[in-house]
C-alpha cells in the first residue's frame, strides 16, 4: 500500500473526525497516524493514510475533497514519495513548561535555544489568554534530548532566556512530569 498524507482545517463542529475517518473507511484506506487539534474555535488535523495499492492519487484526491467541500473544511493531500523505515532517534523525552506574561516572539525565543542545542520539539502546545493573569499564558514544549546533549546545560540555558522574558520554566523528564500530573 502506497501512504498519503492528509491535512484538514476548518471551523471546529462536532463530527469531523468521524465524518473523515469514515470517507477514508469507504475509500478502503487505513488511518496510520493522526494528530488533531482545536485552536480556539479552529478543527485542525493532519493524517497518514494508507490508501489501497493501485489507488489513483489524482481521482482519491477529488473524491475526498468533494466530501468536505461544502462543508467548510479545506483540504490537502500530498503523496507520500518514499516510504523509509521509521527509527526512533535516541534520547530521552522531556516537558518544557513555561508561564508568565505574554508578548510577541515568545514562541520564537524558547523554540530557538531548544533548535541551537540539537533537541526536537515533538509537540507544542501554547495557550495565550492575555489579559492581567499571566497564569494564563502556557507554552508546553514536549523535546526529545538526544544522549550527546548535556540535559543540565540545556535546562540552564532555557531558563536563563525564560528570565530574561519574565517566564518560569520547567524542565522535567516526561516520565516525572506524567507522573506528577496524574496525581
Amino acid at each position: 500500500m502506497s501512504k498519503i498524507i492528509i491535512t484538514a482545517i476548518g471551523k471546529d463542529r462536532p463530527g469531523i473526525v468521524s465524518s473523515v475517518a469514515r470517507v477514508l473507511f469507504q475509500l478502503g484506506c487505513n488511518i496510520e497516524n493522526v494528530s488533531q487539534t482545536i485552536l480556539q474555535s479552529e478543527f485542525a488535523g493532519i493524517y497518514i493514510v494508507s490508501v489501497p495499492d493501485g489507488t489513483d492519487f489524482e481521482t482519491f484526491s477529488e473524491q475526498f475533497r468533494e466530501a468536505f467541500g461544502e462543508v467548510g473544511l479545506h483540504v490537502h493531500i500530498e503523496s507520500m514519495e518514499t516510504e523509509l523505515p521509521h527509527v526512533e532517534p535516541s534520547g530521552e523525552h522531556f516537558i518544557i513548561t513555561t508561564i508568565g506574561p505574554d508578548s510577541k516572539g515568545l514562541v520564537y525565543d524558547i523554540s530557538t535555544v531548544i533548535a541551537e542545542a540539537g533537541v526536537n520539539i515533538i509537540n507544542l502546545t501554547a495557550v495565550f489568554e492575555g489579559g492581567d493573569n499571566p497564569e494564563k499564558n502556557i507554552m508546553v514544549y514536549e523535546v526529545l534530548v538526544p544522549d550527546s546533549v548535556d540535559r543540565h546545560i540545556l535546562s540552564g540555558t532555557l531558563k536563563e532566556k525564560a528570565a530574561s522574558l519574565k517566564l518560569a520554566l520547567t524542565f522535567q523528564h516526561k516520565n516525572i512530569f506524567d507522573t506528577v500530573n496524574r496525581i
